[in-house]
């Protein structure tokens, strides 16, 4: 997933991406599409977190079964 920062050149916001040691950055000019990006991340996270969560239940579950 893209990180996205502010831009040192021109203050806007950008997307960040490394290439060879290099930082690369890509305006993002509809403030609808960064809000949708911030949301998408948020909601990666928390499903990222969740299924964190049921792995280690599972992993309980099983090792209780045994």
């Amino acid at each position: 997933m893209s990180q996205v920062s502010i831009c040192p050149t021109c203050g806007s916001k950008s997307k960040i991406k490394e290439k060879n040691g290099e930082f690369i950055y890509k305006v993002i000019q509809d403030e609808e599409a960064f809000t949708k990006i911030v949301q998408l991340k948020k909601s990666m996270l928390k499903f990222k977190e969740k299924a964190e969560k049921l792995e280690k239940e599972v992993t309980y579950l099983k090792s209780k079964k045994k």
